[in-house]
């Protein structure tokens, strides 16, 4: 006996039900996924050194210190002779310091001596990465540079690619070094989650921030920003708007290539983009 016209609306109003309560469903899960794990999406550590500059012909010291709250961190000096600026090297949310040898060759070469950390629950160093631990992180490194080594304020350059961006960020808004670089740097984790999961109520549900955005108009040195446009991971616009939002002085060098291999693509015009920033605004330039 076929269906009646009643029976049919009835049947299609229970699987109309059926989708939308599946999807509600996924929704809700994917929402207290994002909220309860979320350190899992945004950082990736990994324990294992892979690589150490000397296999890059870099002389290194292999550096221990701890953190305000006792943690122990493990850090890499390369050292230059007779070098005006030591750069502070903030790495991004993957891998370990053993996986950043390109760049310590690169600022090696430009006379920079390089002191780069892993934050806690990266590589060597101890403890469970949180936001708060990463600028626990930062402001024990500065002291050590600035205590243990006696290197002055004004001959440090902060660093940050990345996630490392928002922890150098927050250091310069906290002291005022020589200078600033932000490389592929965001806005916020807000904004990034937002870009990738614009279904969601990433507004809510963010509990780890790096709001950039929130501090750089506070920052007092100059900074330089350099991004691509064919950044596959962190959006092009995020790096603009950063920008834009900082105080003069500052630069801007667009980079080509994608997130993690920008600054290799771009090849000389990297190398003399940071030259020109620091012979430019440095106090100490070359």
């Amino acid at each position: 006996m076929p269906f009646s016209n009643k029976v049919f609306k009835k049947l299609i109003r229970r699987m109309l039900h059926s989708i939308v309560f599946i999807l509600v469903s996924v929704w809700v899960l994917l929402s207290l996924l994002l909220y309860f794990f979320q350190p899992k999406f945004v950082y990736f550590p990994l324990s294992e050194i892979d690589y150490t500059p000397d296999m890059a012909g870099l002389a290194y010291e292999d550096v221990y210190f701890k953190t305000e709250d006792d943690v122990e961190l493990n850090a890499w000096f390369i050292p230059v002779e007779g070098a005006k600026n030591t750069l502070l090297f903030f790495h991004g949310n993957g891998g370990n310091i053993s996986h950043r040898l390109d760049s310590l060759k690169i600022f090696h070469e430009l006379g920079l001596s390089v002191f780069i950390i892993d934050y806690r629950g990266y590589g060597q160093s101890q403890g469970t990465t949180s936001e708060q631990g990463t600028y626990r992180d930062a402001e024990a490194a500065w002291r050590y540079l600035t205590e243990s080594r006696g290197i002055p304020d004004k001959k440090i350059i902060i660093f940050g690619r990345s996630m490392g961006g928002g922890v150098a960020t927050w250091l310069a808004s906290q002291y005022t070094p020589n200078l600033l670089i932000l490389e592929s740097a965001f806005t916020s984790v807000a904004d990034m989650a937002r870009h990738y999961y614009p279904y969601l109520p990433t507004h809510l549900l963010v509990r780890i921030k790096y709001s950039s955005i929130d501090r750089i108009e506070s920052i007092q040195c100059p900074i330089l920003f350099s991004h691509s446009q064919t950044d596959e991971i962190v959006p092009f616009k995020l790096g603009v708007q950063l920008f834009e939002q900082a105080q003069e002085p500052k630069m801007f060098m667009q980079l080509e290539g994608g997130h993690n291999d920008g600054f290799i693509v771009s090849g000389r015009s990297y190398v003399e983009g940071i030259k020109e920033f620091i012979n430019t605004y440095g106090e100490n330039n070359f």
